[in-house]
């Protein structure tokens, strides 16, 4: 089976001088993957270059004349560019000629009209954005990163049963553990929303683990972690700016004197080792759940290297037929309950 990726090839700080590399070295090693580029056909033909034939005939482009700017209002692209490359990216997966799409543009313009376009599935009253974040002994998945800023309990258990599909999907795990972002582990603690939230998980037939706090998540304590989107954002935000901060601190300390630039040639392989395991890059694209067909959103900064990991997760999503993972543990949970 072939998986169709739709790219948006003009979303992005770069645009096609990282999109399209990104997408032909993704079929450099994926024989079952094609690629649909959308955009500004000449920018898109350019930047294909001298692409091997063998990848060339794999790639469809779909001319699209507008561009959705990064500060541009959602309402405003969902009403006015609807020749878009993000928003003919959208209507491919809803037409069914692709299997997912990947944009690294406008963040509330995707969701405006991912949503607007694929609709939400059966029993899903809310998308939500989720993503990979490393832990001390692999990843675990976040949601909701931003999507949402106000959210019930039923929008969190939603949030749970999402986690848990992508979750399964991804790891191959049939009982992904749940964890419930809270300022402590005791079932008392947190706002009403948290703690009924937290009832309605332990009576599911999720493998919920209990509340969980900041610094459960990189201990890597539960594989999913569950909160609304402000504080989930919140987190996201801080935690990139500490991993920053860290990194600026090495490199001071480093090139603090001869002693420390001599120090920094012996500990090169620790470093670089160390810089792998906490490339930003390798946990680019987050995943838009809920809805009725599959759209990962890269970093808008993102280069090639980085945009082929989102590419990567939709594909990944596709194979697996996420949204119907996700239908079916909704279907068996309601089933559970009722029973």
């Amino acid at each position: 089976m072939t998986i169709r990726v739709a790219v948006d090839c003009m979303g992005g700080d770069h645009g096609p001088h990282v999109t399209v590399p990104a997408a032909l070295e993704f079929l450099a090693t994926h024989d079952d993957a094609a690629m649909i580029l959308v955009g500004r056909q000449e920018a898109i033909e350019q930047a294909l270059g001298a692409a091997k034939a063998a990848l060339r005939d794999r790639v469809r482009v779909v001319h699209a004349p507008e561009v959705v700017e990064m500060d541009e209002p959602p309402a405003s692209a969902l009403r006015g560019k609807r020749e878009s490359s993000m928003r003919i990216a959208i209507d491919l997966v809803k037409a069914g000629e692709a299997d997912c799409c990947v944009s690294a543009g406008n963040t509330g313009a995707l969701m405006a009209m991912a949503r607007f376009v694929l609709k939400m599935l059966p029993g899903i009253e809310r998308p939500a954005i989720a993503s990979v974040l490393p832990t001390q002994h692999g990843h675990t998945l976040v949601l909701d990163l931003g999507a949402n800023v106000n959210c019930t309990a039923e929008h969190l258990f939603q949030f749970a049963i999402m986690g848990t599909a992508l979750a399964s999907a991804m790891d191959h795990s049939e009982r992904p553990s749940v964890g419930l972002l809270n300022i402590g582990e005791e079932e008392i603690k947190g706002n009403d929303v948290v703690k009924d939230a937290g009832e309605l998980l332990r009576g599911s037939g999720l493998n919920f683990y209990g509340n969980i706090e900041g610094d459960d998540i990189y201990k890597g304590t539960t594989d999913v972690v569950v909160c609304d989107g402000f504080v989930g954002n919140v987190a996201l935000k801080t935690s990139e700016g500490l991993a920053q901060m860290l990194a600026a601190y090495l490199r001071e300390e480093f090139k603090r004197n001869l002693i420390t630039k001599l120090s920094a040639i012996l500990a090169l392989p620790v470093i670089n080792a160390f810089k792998r395991r906490v490339d930003h890059r390798r946990y680019n694209g987050a995943s838009l759940l809920g809805l009725r067909g599959i759209v990962v959103k890269s970093h808008g900064s993102a280069d090639s290297f980085g945009f082929q990991f989102a590419i990567s997760r939709a594909y990944e999503e596709a194979k697996s037929e996420l949204p119907v993972l996700i239908s079916a543990r909704l279907q068996t949970l309601q089933v559970e309950v009722a029973t």
